[in-house]
């Protein structure tokens, strides 16, 4: 893929963290159905009981009650043939129920990275590693 196609896909990327950095459901549910493929293939560490478009916004749904005030800040990103990689920290109130875990009012910072697969514009397929260990712990959850 030419350079272009990278720098686009790259640019589909940035035009989803802006859509779940609003905070806004609404907004988050259209940027997905806008910018990825119906038949997105999904691999997180999270159990969502969905596949395709329905199992991000179930996640973001899910991450959303819980940290209201979520962010995802893009600290690196890497785009080559029809993959970009980014590399991100993503920041947030836990003030809402989370892994079977009451709110505690505690702000977690913790890294993740994706890899994103595109065709035609859209995201084809998400591959994820989020330190939920440091998640969890900041919470409380786990020793630290």
């Amino acid at each position: 893929m030419p350079a272009a196609g990278a720098t686009s896909n790259t640019t589909t990327l940035n035009r989803l963290h802006s859509a779940v950095n609003s905070g806004d459901p609404d907004i988050i549910a259209k940027a997905i159905d806008e910018l990825v493929a119906p038949d997105l293939l999904f691999h997180a560490p999270v159990p969502m009981g969905a596949t395709g478009p329905a199992a991000l916004k179930r996640v973001w749904e899910t991450l959303l009650r819980a940290f209201p005030d979520i962010h995802v800040s893009v600290e690196e990103t890497v785009a080559e043939g029809d993959k970009v990689v980014s590399r991100n920290t993503v920041t947030g109130t836990h003030l809402g129920e989370y892994q079977g875990l009451p709110p505690t009012g505690r702000t977690v910072t913790y890294g993740e990275i994706f890899i994103c697969r595109f065709a035609e514009g859209r995201i084809t397929e998400i591959r994820g590693v989020v330190d939920v260990l440091t998640q969890l712990r900041q919470l409380g959850a786990l020793p630290g």
